[in-house]
């Protein structure tokens, strides 16, 4: 998908991409900086993620990530570009409230610069879904390994590997597409099941470890830069190998995701 320089891509933008087949490629962004070159390398997606938490912060999780810590990165990207779809993670605790809770939690992101807000969460977070989106909030939801439920899970561990667990996927896509989501990240699932959701909707689905069949590609720009502390998990490819800039890299992965050749069969569960 190619973007002009100065028009913003829109949901429609995305919608349009999805029904063509064009993959997208979306990378995790925190600051002005980083999102001017990754725009100008193309990227169509910078997902202002509460992952901020790990990689700016320090921290062992996404949890203590803070709301006006999320509209303070929301806005630093903002100001770093003009074409790039901005979408923003709800941080824990804003949106496992109430309908109306979380509306004005989400409407703070939309005010700092969001086009889009991501929710963690299966059948569960539809009614608040179906809230949002009926006042104008559009949604993505996310499913699979959620990293807000790290504690509930035991762990970071793959989703969807018994029967039970994959039909339950499948249906909370279902469910939470009809409830108005505009688009669906699933995270740490088996390919398999990725391609079954995928080709099951009639939205873009954003893979993290959840095959190459997905609409598109996220990962946290730290990781495929080879940048993160410890070791990368198996879904991360270190696109600085073989480049001689952040640029190039990131270039580098725009086209791996667009022709497919990213993720390959070793990244993937």
């Amino acid at each position: 998908m190619d973007q002009p320089v100065t028009k913003r891509i829109t949901v429609s933008t995305l919608q349009s991409a999805y029904q063509k087949g064009e993959k997208i490629a979306a990378l995790t962004c925190y600051d002005a900086t980083f999102a001017l070159i990754l725009e100008n390398a193309g990227i169509h997606v910078l997902l202002v993620g509460d992952s901020l938490g790990n990689v700016i912060q320090g921290q062992s999780s996404t949890l203590p990530v803070t709301l006006n810590e999320m509209i303070y990165h929301v806005r630093c990207v903002g100001r770093g570009t003009r074409s790039v779809f901005i979408l923003a993670d709800m941080p824990f605790g804003t949106f496992q409230v109430s309908p109306q809770e979380t509306f004005r939690n989400a409407a703070r992101l939309m005010s700092a610069g969001a086009q889009m807000v991501k929710i963690e969460g299966g059948r569960h977070m539809a009614e608040t879904i179906e809230f949002l989106t009926c006042r104008g909030i559009p949604v993505c939801a996310h499913i699979g390994l959620t990293p807000q439920s790290v504690h509930q899970f035991g762990g970071y561990k793959i989703q969807g590997k018994t029967t039970n667990a994959a039909r339950q996927l499948r249906e909370d896509a279902l469910l939470l597409q009809e409830a108005g989501a505009a688009m669906l990240v699933m995270e740490l699932i088996p390919a398999a099941l990725g391609e079954e959701i995928t080709r099951s909707l009639a939205i873009p689905t954003i893979g993290i470890g959840a095959g190459a069949v997905c609409s598109g590609q996220v990962l946290v720009l730290h990781d495929m830069l080879g940048i993160s502390s410890g070791t990368l998990p198996r879904f991360v490819r270190n696109f600085m190998m073989g480049t001689d800039s952040i640029q190039s890299a990131v270039r580098n992965y725009v086209e791996a995701v667009k022709t497919g050749e990213f993720p390959a069969h070793e990244h993937m569960f």
